[in-house]
């Protein structure tokens, strides 16, 4: 699985941060950035988290 981002859509809101800082943050405009781009257990779940709670909309998840 691989998480990807769109910064077209991505609004700034740090929903995915807040979810987990050790696989997102934010660029210096607040953009997303994607820290562990293949998450794994624990890491995958919080991946999943915060692709569902995106207001944007602006993450996703990718088969390999």
């Amino acid at each position: 699985m691989r998480l990807e981002k769109d910064h077209d859509r991505c609004i700034g809101a740090g929903q995915c941060v807040r979810t987990d800082p050790r696989i997102f943050d934010q660029d210096d405009d607040g953009l997303v950035k994607v820290l562990i781009e293949r998450p794994r257990g624990a890491d995958e779940a919080a991946a999943h988290k915060a692709v569902f709670i995106c207001p944007a909309k602006a993450l996703s998840l990718a088969e390999d």
